[in-house]
């Protein structure tokens, strides 16, 4: 392939260890261009980030990446820069400018500056000033200020950030001296909405290359231009976004299952014919036409893809009185910080509410007073007679400190102990055969959702408590999800980052901050976009440290 666009990417047969990853393929990613990178877990997504950044070695194949183009990566380690200030961290994302500022500063504190030096700061000095040097502070603060890091913080070290305020430091980092190709796996972890709003706008006028992984599939429709598929060690392109892939590819399918049909059907004809009159001399030549005609058709090769949707479903045994949840005046404060001040609120049966704030612990903290695992300071928690509940906490680490298979650890949770029944259930998350063997102590962190969505079902509770259910899984599992809880007709109380999800889900929004809460009936993007709503969130947030 050839080109004279600015940076383009070429891949071709790409393995990486014993694994292949990637056969026959040939794609380029040029500029202008979002792509969004999808497939099923361990697919190759983040490897595939990984092998066009240089930080992994193809076994064969190669990658190539015109000369002078420069690569900016969403890193993911938020310990890695804790000793150097958060404005340094940011600039660090342009590496040639940031090692001429360090080769600066060390020749001007030398004592013996000499004339040597001298010559040597003046070239440093004149590419500095090229590389937009002298605009570096301000343009760091910029980004950081627009990612929600207030400008007390710009010269804080990192190591006094919060695990949420890193995240979006090294965000910055990534986007900081307009990169050539930006590469960026899973970005919108841990953003509160409004910030992945920001960062859909800051992608949609960027005019280089963007390679993104994630697995909000509202972020993938605003933001891609191009989807794309890897599947069966291959990439197709398509051009579009999330969701005209989805149509696409399974009219593609659907296309090529009828053309098969088609090409069956008349492979039938042809050999009818040939079997009744090919031992007929004055038909013989029509035979023998026919069997060319037949040799050359063929059967195009339908691979089922390998993406697999877990089987979710939620039902419940005890049926639901109409009052499901009093909530009075609750009060808490954690290490000093106060969270929830006399909230209070009422639950009905069939509600679905999603709940929203600038501070995901106060979500976190309120979830866990409902979930009985943690006492409040005041108030009251009243929950109707009938009411059961099953709880997803967003740590679940603490269930899976365990060397049980995870036959005997769902078995925990179950009355029915009988082992097919047990079984039943991991297949459905997608664990069968020897997957349902395995210790529970080497789960990834999609496998242990799964484990506890499996956990849920069990229960048959007919109140769920999700704190942000789609972290750590595919595409798939976050569809599966998502419809079980839209046929759902109990009781759902739950927080996300996922656009699509709360859209879809909820029929009532509460934010809460420590200032106060709201209250809508609305649906999330009507809440989102409604000027009176609007103005009741600033007020909510109003003098209260951005998180």
């Amino acid at each position: 392939l050839s080109s004279s666009a600015a940076s383009d990417v070429y891949m071709r047969q790409v393995r990486f260890g014993s694994q292949t990853l990637f056969e026959n393929v040939n794609i380029k990613f040029v500029p202008g261009h979002c792509y969004g990178v999808i497939g099923a877990n361990g697919a190759g997504k983040s490897t595939l980030l990984r092998v066009i950044a240089g930080d992994v070695e193809p076994t064969s194949g190669e990658v190539h990446i015109q000369k002078g183009m420069r690569i900016a990566v969403l890193k993911q380690n938020h310990f890695a820069y804790d000793e150097f200030p958060v404005i340094e961290t940011v600039i660090m994302g342009h590496k040639r400018l940031y090692d001429v500022m360090k080769e600066k500063e060390a020749l001007y504190a030398k004592p013996d500056f000499n004339d040597e030096d001298g010559m040597k700061v003046s070239e440093l000095e004149t590419e500095f000033a090229e590389l937009d040097g002298w605009q570096a502070e301000s343009q760091a603060a910029s980004l950081l200020s627009d990612l929600g890091i207030e400008d007390a913080k710009h010269y804080q070290l990192m190591s006094e950030l919060t695990g949420s305020e890193k995240v979006r430091v090294l965000l910055a980092q990534a986007l900081f001296g307009n990169p050539d190709i930006l590469l960026l796996d899973e970005p919108t972890n841990h953003l509160d909405i409004t910030t992945i709003k920001w960062l859909e706008e800051f992608l949609i006028n960027f005019q280089n290359t963007v390679i993104v992984v994630s697995h909000d599939r509202n972020f993938l429709d605003n933001v891609c231009t191009h989807i794309a598929d890897i599947d069966y060690q291959n990439i197709q392109l398509y051009t579009g976004n999330y969701s005209f892939w989805a149509q696409a590819s399974q009219l593609i399918q659907k296309q090529k299952e009828e053309q098969n049909k088609k090409t069956e059907e008349k492979m039938e004809e042809l050999k009818s014919f040939i079997a009744r009159f090919s031992a007929n001399a004055s038909k013989a030549a029509q035979a023998t036409s026919r069997k060319n005609m037949l040799d050359k058709l063929t059967l195009e090769d339908i691979k089922p893809s390998s993406r697999k949707f877990p089987r979710i479903r939620f039902n419940y045994q005890k049926m639901p009185g109409k009052d499901v949840l009093h909530v009075e005046k609750l009060n808490k404060t954690v290490d000093g910080e106060l969270l929830l001040k006399n909230f209070s609120m009422d639950v009905y049966k069939g509600d679905k509410i999603a709940f929203l704030s600038k501070d995901p612990l106060i979500i976190t903290t309120l979830f866990q007073i409902l979930a009985g695992e943690l006492e409040p300071d005041s108030g009251k928690v009243e929950w109707g007679v009938t009411a059961t509940k099953s709880y997803f906490p967003k740590d679940n680490n603490a269930y899976f400190d365990t060397k049980l298979s995870l036959i005997d650890w769902l078995r925990q949770y179950s009355e029915e102990q009988h082992i097919s029944f047990i079984r039943g259930y991991l297949g459905r998350m997608l664990f069968s055969g020897e997957e349902s063997e395995k210790s529970a102590n080497v789960l990834s962190g999609g496998e242990k959702v799964r484990c506890m969505l499996a956990k849920m079902m069990i229960a048959e509770a007919n109140v769920l408590i999700f704190d942000e259910p789609t972290n750590h899984l595919d595409l798939e599992a976050i569809t599966a999800l998502n419809n079980s809880l839209i046929d759902f007709n109990g009781t759902v109380l739950f927080t996300s980052q996922d656009h699509q999800f709360i859209q879809t889900v909820a029929d009532r929004i509460i934010e809460i901050s420590p200032n106060g809460w709201i209250e809508s009936h609305y649906k999330y993007e009507e809440y989102m976009m409604n000027p009176e709503m609007k103005k009741k969130r600033d007020l909510l947030y109003k003098d209260m440290v951005k998180k």
